[in-house]
């Protein structure tokens, strides 16, 4: 958004409902950031990671991924560039069979190399509805916020 006629398209409020929302890490700085989000006491939302091929809880205990988007209304993909986001088919195929929506963010975006952030939309886009590079973490927070995670 660059200026106030583009502002007026903003959305200014929040939606109406909680929404079910599974935030998931998809590389190792993907899980920083997940973890960090999981202390801001969001109570709608659930915070897990996919590294290694496997769903777990940021305790490490395993989780089955069609129940966990099975229960979901939204599925944020967090990874970094650099093209270690493997698990977004896995996620994204579960996603798509069940008609859930998801979002791809890529963290540290904008400060990294062209090639590496390709590298990684490469794996998120055709599994994301949205994607956001995002270079600041607390967008990540505003944007749970309005989607009331």
């Amino acid at each position: 958004m660059n200026s106030a006629a583009e502002a007026r398209f903003r959305i200014q409020a929040v939606t109406s409902y909680r929404r079910a929302v599974r935030v998931i890490a998809l590389d190792m700085p993907g899980e920083d950031v997940v973890r960090r989000l999981a202390k801001g006491g969001w109570e709608h939302t659930s915070f897990l990671s996919a590294r290694q091929e496997m769903l777990h809880d940021l305790a490490g205990q395993p989780r089955n991924l069609i129940d966990e988007v099975d229960t979901a209304d939204l599925v944020v993909m967090i990874a970094a560039p650099g093209g270690l986001a493997y698990t977004a088919s896995m996620i994204g195929e579960a996603c798509s069979a069940r008609r859930v929506m998801t979002t791809g963010l890529i963290v540290g975006g904008i400060s990294a190399p062209e090639g590496d952030v390709s590298k990684t939309l490469m794996q998120l886009r055709p599994w994301s509805l949205m994607v956001v590079i995002a270079d600041a973490d607390d967008y990540i927070d505003h944007m749970l916020a309005a989607l009331r995670g």
